[in-house]
Parts: C-alpha cells; sequence; structure tokens
C-alpha cells in the first residue's frame, strides 16, 4: 500500500503545474442526454497542492431520482433542494480556468455539459483529466482501478460511497498520489482538450427505431418493395419528409440518410438535379423512383426477412465474484475451433518494455515476449517488469528513468532463455487472470450483470503529431450497417439505442463501449478500426495496445499489442460478434493502405 502526503506540490514542474477543479457528479441514470444531475461537489486545488475552494449541494431534478439504492437520494431528500440553473453560476465560478478532474471524467463532464445548456449557459470547461485513464497509465498493482481499490491501494480513507462529497475528497487523495507516480515514471498526463460544445437550444434526439429486417438488396424495375429494403430521400416532396420516412418506417422500410452501394432505392422527384445522393444513386446503379410511384409501391410492401433471433446467455455471477478471464476461453483465430488451456509459459507475469531498435525488430521483439506468456509494453509504467534494449534503445528517453527506478535491463539475447519469473512481482494479483491474446487471437466472453458494458481500449505510444480517430461499426448479417447512425465516431459518439459509445479518455488513448444486452436484433458484430488523419502511417506510430475490461475500471479480460505495421493508414483494431448465443471477442490487426472513408464505405456508409 502506498501512503500519500496532504499536498503535492508540482509549482515547479510546468508539465504537471495546473489549477485543478475536482468533480464528482450523483445521477439519475446513465445517459447525460437523457437523466439528471441530482448532487455535484466541486473541489479546488493549485498547483501547489493547497485547497483554493470548494462547493457542494443537492440538485433537485424534477424528474425520478433513478437507482435510490445506490445514491441514496429520494425525491423527498431532493424535494428543498436548489434546481442546477440555480446553481450553475456559481458551478462555473469554480470551474472557470482550471482542469476539471473526476474518476471516469467524460461522465461528469458529459452531463454537466448537459445541465449547462439545458441551463443556456456556457461550461466554462477547456481541459479535463481523467483520473481512471491516469492510473491505466501508472498501472499500479491493484485488482482493478474502482475508486475503492485505488483508494485502499494509495492509503486514502473512505468513508461514504456513493456520496458526493465523500467521493470527492477520496478522488483527491487518490489524485494526489497517482500525479506524483506519474512525475517518479516520467509519465506525461493524459489531458483532453474540451472545445466549447454546448447548445443553449439543448432538447435529446430521439433514438431511430432500428429495423427489424434484412436488406433483400435492390428494387428491380417492376418489382414490388420488400420490408428491410434500404430506402434514401433527396429533394423537395410534396408531402412532409417526416411524414413520407414515417410511412416508410411503418411499412418496415430502413430509411437511410445517406446513399451507399446498398441502397435499395433512391427517392427523387428531380432526378436531373443531380444531388449528391442522386449522383451517388446513378454512380451505383440504384434505381430513382419519383415519389408518387413510390407511395404507389408503398401501398403493398411485401414481407421481410426478419432478423436472426438469438438466445441471450445466461446471467452469471458479476464480474466482481469471478474473474473474467475464469470464463474466457482462449482461442485462435478459426472461430470453430476450440483449444485447450496451454502450459504456463516462461515469461508468467512478466510485462515487457522494448526500447530501440528498427521498427521490424521491435515488432517481433515484442511478439516474441507474447509467445513466451508475457505482456508487451508500449510506455514505462509501474507494472513494467523488464527492458529489452535493442540497438539505439540507450538513447532513448525513458533509460534515465528505467535506470533510476532499477529496473532489469536485457540484451535481445534473453528472449531465447529467459529467467523464471520473481515470487515477488510488483503486477497486482489480478493481472493473471487477464488473457494476453496475439494478432488473431479469440476468446469467448462471459456473460455481464444486466447494466454491465464492455469497454475496448485502444492507446499508444506519443511518436508523431498526427491524429488518430477510434471508430466503431454495428453490423448487419450482410457486413453491413442497418443506418447511418451505427457508424459511431467522433462527430456521432453514440449509437441510436446508446448500445456503442465512442469516449475520449486522453490524446493517446480512446475507448468503445459496447452494452451487449441493448443491441438491436440485426446486431452481429462490432467491429472497432483506428484511422490516421494525416499523411503519417501506423509505422510511424508504432505499436497499438488494446484492451477489453468489463466496465470501466475492472480488470482487462484481455489485451493485445497490436504490432508490425508499415505503410497502413486505417487499422482494423478488434471485433465482438455472435456466433448462436455467444458472443466472442478477436484482436484482429489488420492494416490497410487506404484511409478512414474507404472503409467507411465498404460497410454500406457514403461519406460526405
Amino acid at each position: 500500500m502506498t501512503t500519500v502526503s496532504a499536498a503535492l506540490d508540482v509549482s515547479c514542474l510546468p508539465d504537471y503545474a495546473h489549477n485543478w477543479a475536482l468533480v464528482d457528479v450523483e445521477t439519475s441514470g446513465l445517459i447525460a442526454r437523457r437523466d439528471r444531475v441530482l448532487s455535484i461537489a466541486v473541489l479546488t486545488f493549485g498547483p501547489d497542492g493547497a485547497p483554493t475552494g470548494d462547493f457542494t449541494t443537492l440538485v433537485n431534478p424534477g424528474c425520478d431520482p433513478g437507482p435510490v439504492h445506490i445514491h441514496g437520494l429520494t425525491t423527498e431528500r431532493l424535494a428543498g433542494a436548489p434546481t442546477f440553473d440555480q446553481v450553475a453560476g456559481r458551478i462555473g465560478a469554480l470551474l472557470q480556468d482550471r482542469v476539471l478532474v473526476a474518476h471516469n471524467a467524460q461522465f461528469d463532464y458529459d452531463f454537466l455539459a448537459h445541465e449547462f445548456a439545458r441551463a443556456g449557459l456556457h461550461l466554462p470547461v477547456a481541459r479535463r483529466l481523467c483520473t481512471l485513464a491516469l492510473n491505466r497509465r501508472v498501472e499500479p498493482p491493484t485488482a482493478d482501478l474502482k475508486l475503492a481499490s485505488l483508494a485502499a491501494h494509495y492509503g486514502v480513507p473512505q468513508t461514504r460511497a456513493h456520496d458526493a462529497l465523500d467521493d470527492t475528497r477520496v478522488l483527491a487523495g487518490i489524485f494526489r498520489a497517482s500525479l506524483a507516480e506519474a512525475v517518479r515514471l516520467d509519465l506525461p498526463l493524459p489531458l483532453v482538450s474540451c472545445p466549447p460544445r454546448q447548445d443553449p437550444r439543448f432538447a435529446p434526439k430521439l433514438p431511430k427505431v432500428p429495423c427489424a429486417y434484412r436488406n433483400p438488396g435492390r428494387l428491380k424495375p417492376g418489382n414490388p418493395l420488400v420490408q428491410g429494403m434500404k430506402i434514401a430521400v433527396t429533394g423537395e416532396t410534396e408531402i412532409a419528409r417526416v411524414e413520407l420516412v414515417a410511412r416508410s418506417v411503418a411499412s418496415g422500410l430502413n430509411v437511410m440518410t445517406s446513399v451507399s452501394g446498398h441502397t435499395s432505392v433512391l427517392v427523387t422527384n428531380d432526378a436531373n438535379a443531380l444531388s449528391a445522393k442522386a449522383r451517388r444513386a446513378v454512380a451505383e446503379g440504384v434505381t430513382l423512383l419519383d415519389e408518387h410511384a413510390f407511395l404507389a409501391l408503398l401501398a403493398d410492401v411485401r414481407p421481410g426477412t426478419p432478423h436472426e433471433k438469438h438466445e441471450k446467455q445466461a446471467p452469471q455471477a458479476p464480474v466482481a465474484a469471478q474473474p473474467p478471464a475464469a470464463a474466457a476461453v482462449p482461442r485462435q483465430a478459426e472461430p470453430g475451433q476450440t483449444e485447450s488451456r496451454p502450459a504456463p509459459k516462461p515469461f508468467g507475469r512478466r510485462r515487457v518494455l522494448v526500447l530501440g531498435g528498427t521498427h521490424e525488430e521491435a515488432a517481433a521483439s515484442r511478439a516474441r515476449v507474447v509467445e513466451m506468456g508475457g505482456a508487451a509494453a508500449i510506455n514505462l509504467s509501474a507494472s513494467v517488469t523488464d527492458i529489452v534494449l535493442l540497438p539505439g534503445g540507450e538513447g532513448d528517453r525513458r533509460m534515465a528513468r528505467v535506470t533510476s527506478l532499477g529496473l532489469p535491463v536485457h540484451a535481445p539475447a534473453w528472449l531465447g532463455t529467459p529467467a523464471p519469473e520473481p515470487v515477488d512481482s510488483p503486477l497486482g494479483a489480478g493481472a493473471s487472470t487477464t488473457e494476453v491474446l496475439p494478432r488473431g487471437g479469440v476468446l469467448d466472453l462471459p456473460a455481464l450483470p444486466t447494466a454491465g458494458r464492455w469497454h475496448l481500449g485502444a492507446s499508444w505510444a506519443r511518436r508523431t503529431d498526427c491524429e488518430i480517430d477510434v471508430v466503431a461499426f454495428v453490423l448487419d448479417e450482410d457486413e453491413q450497417v442497418s443506418c447511418d447512425e451505427d457508424f459511431v465516431f467522433y462527430g456521432a459518439p453514440e449509437s441510436p439505442d446508446g448500445a456503442v459509445r465512442l469516449l475520449c479518455d486522453g490524446p493517446t488513448e480512446q475507448s468503445i463501449t459496447i452494452d451487449l444486452a441493448t443491441l438491436p436484433p440485426a446486431a452481429r458484430r462490432i467491429a472497432i478500426a483506428a484511422a490516421i488523419d494525416g499523411t503519417a502511417t501506423f509505422g510511424d506510430v508504432g505499436a497499438l495496445q488494446i484492451s477489453l475490461t468489463p466496465g470501466s475500471d475492472a480488470q482487462a479480460t484481455a489485451q493485445a499489442t497490436l504490432d508490425g505495421t508499415t505503410s497502413e493508414r486505417t487499422l482494423l483494431l478488434a471485433e465482438i460478434y455472435r456466433r448462436g448465443a455467444q458472443w466472442r471477442f478477436r484482436a484482429v490487426g489488420q492494416g490497410y493502405d487506404h484511409g478512414l472513408e474507404a472503409l467507411v464505405r465498404g460497410y454500406g456508409i457514403e461519406v460526405a
């Protein structure tokens, strides 16, 4: 257990010296665009660690408070509390010109953004820092990264869980200790820019109802419409567009907002106008119908083929009661192939960081680490047990820190004949439950509790100035999206039903959350990819690490280091796919030289 002092002065270290606002909110649910803040606590600190202000209050949301058994905030307790717009000014003053810090910071930030927007105000937060993301970089020897586990590790007393004020005080202690570890390891802070995105005219968007039928393909001249056909509309219509869409959806058609090679028909009253949709339809050979012809066919839509229904996995014990990897059977890439668990390998629980060498040499060394049963690290952290030094590695800026930490440094030959794993390995007890998968490795996923979400995180070392975007596609039986909104990316970070979301955890890490229980029947596979914006390639970036966890702060069920890329600009990271009643996870690592636009079009989406 690490014990932290009451204050940490980093005012002389520019990379770590900021004014901080530590925040915790209790909410009526998990969806920021729908649910409300019930209580909030804010503690502010200067770069020298000294407290500069605080504020806490209950908030009357004007709605059902949700899971009272978790937060204890009943309607009666909240009845006399102020509404959010009545306290927003004071909260904004505390947040102004400070970095917002929270445990799972995007959650708190999103709720505050929506509450400020409802109040018609601007949320004055330009940057945020997530203590979860910071501790994922530090990698302390804990079973998971829950607030309680980190508090126990860092010696921070916790008295009332899910109380905003107490959670914020606990967060302050954890943050001080985590920041001290970042300084000790010379780790960059995962600061996230928060450009203004609040809209005073905020109104929750109604999710699109997913189409229940498979796409039967193109409409051929003289044939009837069939349920599941993908329909797009362009130009002016005689009846209101919203009514035309509603009638199409009621008939079982799938109305899209763009045209692709999988569009069945484009409705347009002026084909000669050649709008962007019409030009795309002509190029793809999609049938064009005017409004009257379409309405005539709409009166007699033929039955379609429903998406296959799969039985849900039977609920199992919560993940905390049973380590996820105990239920995860590792497999190789062939979906139907079953293998027994391999015998223990020499590297056991070692976590090895490779420094130096050419791109190909480093990739081969990391692959060898995995073959030997260890984990290949991409950054220096508290969990790294060994360093492999390839030619030129002695010039790596991290070597000075490696020396000060006293980590063992090995020549490349060590990868052939390693010493046995040390008994006092610094890796936490939970680390042995994480499956380290090779590229192409597959495992069966255990069922999670009803409210459980899988988190697929991707991280990389900051070696270039290029921007990397992580995206996800919710695909049907035909390996196509059922609607444009099933493409989740920075511009549309949530699928219509909220089952798939993109989270930005730092400048070199992003994650996709997936709620398998709420995916529409059409969903058969979720493909997660990364793409580089600009001329750089993944050969310039180097290795990427992916990890799959049953919750944002849980021990990882699986992780993999994806390496060996050279000229690729788009990289398919992983996929979660359904086989009967079973969901599986595959670490893919397939790269493409083309950009994201080509990949998006391949899945049935036209990019404007």
